[in-house]
């Protein structure tokens, strides 16, 4: 097992980072804000918690819950034009100095596609390095279901990205960065995972990894280091 130091090292010299985007590169929980907005808030948001906790699949959790919520296409566009994600202080200007560094920065998110790519957008991230699930609509905008073939559609899915990225790029060192149970299980495949704890902590996270932040700026000055 890799010390702290080796975990530092690992990130300063990494080819890529992957973060989760949910309570992490942004404040909320993007399934839990649909969820508010279509009227079943605190059902979703409860089963969002047990989610993230690792005691249901998180297929399981994520079919349930989009079975409560049902949101139309107008409703996800709505949303993401009426309350448009926050960004979390301090991801803006770490993705722009990984970027100078020449890393690749994916966002691996088991949220939804639309609403990953507008952040993508704001962070000058490619669409192409977006990997989420996609919401499915009828023709009428009717809710659909979900593409259950995303690999994060389901637990484990994460892990599945990053061997993915390193078998496509040849990545030697890849880290993942977020606050859950799914990303703090994509190490290994990935080389390093930081959790963070900026917009909530998960217990279990927090305890189990060895490296811990809440503030980006703690990332940005160990770039600095050399």
């Amino acid at each position: 097992m890799a010390s702290l130091l080796e975990l530092k090292e690992i990130f300063r010299s990494a080819d890529a980072v992957c973060f989760d985007v949910d309570s992490t590169v942004i404040r909320e929980e993007g399934i839990d804000e649909l969820a508010k907005f279509c009227g079943v808030g605190d059902a979703v948001a409860e089963m969002t918690r047990r989610a993230m906790g690792g005691t249901v699949t998180f297929k399981a959790a994520l079919t349930a819950r989009l079975g409560l919520i049902r949101p139309s296409y107008e409703q996800v566009q709505k949303l993401i034009s009426d309350n448009p994600p926050q960004l979390t202080p301090g991801i803006r200007e770490l993705v722009s100095r990984l970027h100078q560094r020449g890393v690749q920065v994916f966002l691996v998110s088991g949220g939804f596609q639309s609403i990953v790519e507008h952040v993508a957008l704001q962070l000058n991230i490619p669409t192409a390095n977006v990997f989420a699930n996609r919401l499915k609509f009828y023709f009428n905008g009717e809710y659909a279901g979900f593409d259950e073939t995303q690999p994060t559609a389901e637990s484990g899915g994460k892990g599945k990205v990053i061997s993915h990225l390193k078998e496509q790029f040849h990545f030697k060192k890849v880290v993942m960065i977020g606050d859950g149970a799914t990303d703090m299980e994509a190490c290994p495949p990935g080389d390093c995972f930081i959790g963070f704890g900026g917009n909530v902590i998960r217990k279990q996270v927090k305890e189990k990894a060895k490296w811990y932040i809440t503030h980006f700026d703690e990332l940005l000055k160990e770039l600095e280091e050399r």
